[in-house]
């Protein structure tokens, strides 16, 4: 899969996700805005799910879409009771390159609120597959990468069931 100049474009005159929010406390979200506002952790990213051969794909999007210098891992199916704190100290590209039976998803980490947004705006012009998205807080620094997976797939569960209650037409 090659995305160069032709996605770089495209990122440049799309427009960002419009909603994109983020959890402020438990039960809680907060709308991220487009500013250069450094938001929580330290500057990298977590990788669930991903299959073997989707990890130099993975580091080629990346590369191509401006984010070289960000340190990435890859969570392996053994990490899966660490916190998000401990596998953001990894060493970059930790991971590639074994195994993950996790659900798919990334977590970010130290990004600015502009950088989520061209992240995820990429992520969608490129056309890869649907996965589950967070940023870490203080709060969920301290939570297991399966504790948070699970906890993100059953709030994309609960907008999912929202969404499809809000098209149902209504019978008088």
């Amino acid at each position: 899969m090659q995305f160069g100049a032709k996605l770089r474009e495209q990122i440049e005159k799309s427009h960002p996700c419009k909603n994109i929010y983020v959890m402020a406390h438990k039960g809680t979200f907060q709308k991220v805005k487009k500013s250069n506002k450094k938001m929580y952790g330290t500057r990298g990213i977590l990788v669930c799910g991903y299959s073997l051969s989707e990890h130099p794909l993975f580091m080629s999007f990346m590369e191509q879409t401006g984010f070289q210098d960000l340190g990435v891992v890859f969570v392996t199916t053994n990490q899966s009771t660490k916190t998000l704190k401990e596998l953001l100290a990894l060493p970059d590209r930790s991971g590639q390159g074994e195994k993950s039976d996790m659900k798919r998803a990334i977590v970010m980490s130290g990004f600015t609120q502009k950088e989520l947004h061209k992240l995820m705006t990429a992520y969608r012009l490129a056309e890869l597959p649907s996965q589950l998205w967070a940023t870490l807080t203080p709060t969920s620094e301290n939570w297991s990468v399966t504790n948070l997976l699970e906890e993100l797939a059953a709030e994309s569960e609960a907008i999912k069931k929202q969404k499809e209650g809000s098209k149902r037409p209504t019978h008088k």
